[in-house]
């Protein structure tokens, strides 16, 4: 049976510097990262990729499976590799340095998508990064939100903006036009500042109900998320903890969000969730280790975390 929620997108091996400067060997890749988001928070998940049939690509599939991931879908291919990247840590945040060209993912195009899973899906997740990678990537997010709305279901797009992979005219051009055909926009506020060349984050969010989302969750870091609908919108307090590293938080928002959308919350109270995930998530190093699962989040929601 096709998982609730799919995943398309690049996995990438993670290599992130610990206060020793060492690195911790981890896994990667934003919208893989939704993906076991979403499953920690019990829900229906499968992933849509091309790996490399190499040590890094096995080392994905056994943490899928260990996940509750769903990998029917994934295909390891033994003329490309799994992309690899690197997080440093400074004064200004984290940094990332990637090794992804030609990778497996990013040689993926229209032809290669499973088109009955993806028209069974309730939901599909995608984002720039996915798009970002290649044009024949982007052309298959395309062709993949085409199939989704087609068979009636929902898309959901994270403008995950890496301008290391693309210029922003283009970036903007294509994140645009995919967020005119998405049901669920989650973009964070300084990506989407620059894809729009707005502030205001009443105004970032009129202009994406204006391109077409039906519901808009915009991130704005610890203080919370400004979710907006047609007929509502509500500022969701961010919840405040000890954060040591927020590598992947804003792909546990969405795994997070994600889960609790399938399951028919209102995006409000599914914001509420997703912001206690996200902020959870920031209190250990690495992408997918501290992500936390559903009874972590629940006991600190009921603690008023």
């Amino acid at each position: 049976m096709t998982p609730d929620i799919l995943c398309l997108g690049e996995p990438m091996l993670e290599f992130n510097q610990q206060p020793d400067g060492n690195y911790l060997p981890g896994h990667g890749g934003d919208t893989s990262n939704c993906a076991i988001a979403a499953a920690r928070q019990g829900a229906s998940v499968g992933y849509v990729t091309h790996i490399g049939a190499d040590t890094f690509g096995n080392s994905f599939m056994d943490l899928w499976q260990a996940e509750g991931v769903d990998t029917s879908t994934v295909r390891q291919v033994s003329d490309a590799h799994t992309g690899v990247y690197f997080v440093t840590h400074g004064a200004n945040g984290h940094e990332f340095s990637y090794f992804r060209a030609g990778s497996a993912s990013s040689r993926m195009g229209p032809d290669d998508l499973p088109v009955s899973a993806l028209q069974s899906a309730k939901i599909l997740h995608v984002s720039g990064i996915s798009q970002a990678i290649s044009d024949t990537a982007a052309d298959a997010v395309f062709a993949a939100i085409r199939i989704v709305k087609e068979a009636g279901g929902m898309v959901s797009y994270d403008t995950n903006l890496r301008l290391k992979l693309w210029p922003i005219e283009r970036a903007r051009a294509v994140t645009h036009a995919a967020m005119a055909q998405c049901d669920i926009a989650l973009p964070g506020l300084d990506d989407a500042e620059q894809l729009t060349g707005l502030s205001d984050p009443d105004a970032i969010a009129d202009f994406y109900l204006e391109l077409g989302a039906k519901i808009i969750a915009l991130t704005l870091g610890a203080e919370g998320t400004l979710v907006a609908t047609p007929d509502k919108r509500e500022r969701v307090k961010g919840r405040r903890v000890d954060a040591v590293d927020a590598t992947a938080a804003g792909d546990t928002f969405d795994g997070a969000f994600l889960s609790r959308i399938v399951v028919g919350d209102d995006p409000f109270t599914a914001a509420r969730y997703a912001n206690a995930a996200a902020a959870l998530s920031t209190q250990g190093y690495g992408a997918v280790a501290p992500m936390p699962r559903k009874d972590a989040v629940e006991a600190f929601l009921a603690e008023g975390g």
